[in-house]
């Protein structure tokens, strides 16, 4: 049997879509029993909606005060020592994730596999490499505990359904005195969050200006989307950091990815390739992005975008 112990993501509150895929990508693996981490200051609300995700057997929940803030370096030792009876330690491959799990492989000296998108056995997984131009088998040695992070635009959410029991845990190690929760700045939106949104507007450098790039917004609120944005976009000053797509973006997999003004540079192309449905519009019938796209049309997106919006307001 594959014991597997997965560290939920949530925000205190209420948890993140990416927790449900990484118990899909958990789910995958032979003969796995599913055990899901909640830490928090106090977690009984995040405890028992991962409680409800069908497939997962137990939901450990530590309350420390230290835990109110996602911080890697003080959640990171609890993880590993509650980690010893596990075969798998999965977290979600997204901010969290890549900051929190390279940690506790450190912690419990195990190799860390990052950016599952496959499984094929136990010990065997699939990982994309060279900005997802090639795809990698890594085996993992039998009886070597596995510590990993889940490439969640791979995966779809475990449904609701389970009824997991929920037990208090504790831990007695140690946590770092020389960091500290300070502040956190983070942009509020009422639109979708980018990497869970089911539609996704996105803009790039062809719309000229932070004042243009606005224009999207409009589109977004038709659709009931969240906008995003290219490298050059953001480079360019047109969007905020935390909207960028691509490689050194977010990944993501919405149902409908809609791309304005985006030439499709390979970094970008890396960061949809798992959206259901692609539109692009651009002016170049030459751009890469119309490769990739299920619907294209080559145009001026200054004239198709308010034509665009006029007929869903119709």
């Amino acid at each position: 049997m594959s014991r597997i112990l997965v560290v939920a993501e949530h925000d205190g509150a209420k948890l993140n879509a990416s927790t449900a895929k990484c118990v899909s990508c958990a789910r995958a693996v032979p003969d796995a029993e599913i055990t899901v981490l909640v830490l928090a200051a106090d977690g009984a609300a995040v405890a028992a909606e991962a409680a409800r995700i069908a497939g997962v057997a137990k939901v450990l929940r530590v309350d420390r005060a230290e835990n109110a803030h996602a911080l890697a370096a003080v959640l990171a030792p609890q993880v590993a020592a509650l980690a010893a009876p596990y075969s798998h330690v999965f977290g979600p491959s997204t901010t969290f994730g890549k900051d929190l799990m390279p940690r506790v492989a450190a912690l419990i000296g195990a190799p860390q596999l990052s950016d599952i998108m496959a499984v094929e056995g136990a010990n065997r997984f699939r990982r994309p490499t060279y900005a997802g131009n090639a795809i990698v088998t890594v085996e993992v040695e039998a009886g070597v505990k596995i510590v990993a992070t889940v490439r969640t635009a791979s995966f779809e959410a475990a449904p609701a359904g389970g009824s997991a029991a929920v037990e208090a845990a504790t831990t007695d190690a140690a946590l770092p005195t020389h960091t500290r929760f300070v502040s956190v700045s983070a942009a509020r939106s009422d639109r979708p969050d980018l990497q869970g949104a089911a539609r996704v507007v996105s803009g790039g450098r062809a719309l000229g200006s932070a004042e243009n790039f606005k224009l999207l917004y409009g589109l977004a609120d038709r659709l009931g989307a969240a906008v995003g944005a290219s490298r050059a976009a953001v480079d360019a000053g047109y969007a905020p950091n935390e909207l960028q797509v691509g490689q050194t973006g977010k990944i993501i997999a919405p149902e409908l990815y809609i791309a304005l003004g985006i030439s499709g540079a390979i970094q970008h192309l890396t960061g949809i390739k798992d959206a259901r449905t692609i539109v692009a519009i651009n002016k170049d019938s030459e751009a890469p992005i119309f490769e990739v796209a299920d619907i294209g049309l080559v145009g001026d997106l200054f004239t198709i975008l308010p034509e665009l919006e006029k007929l869903l307001g119709a």
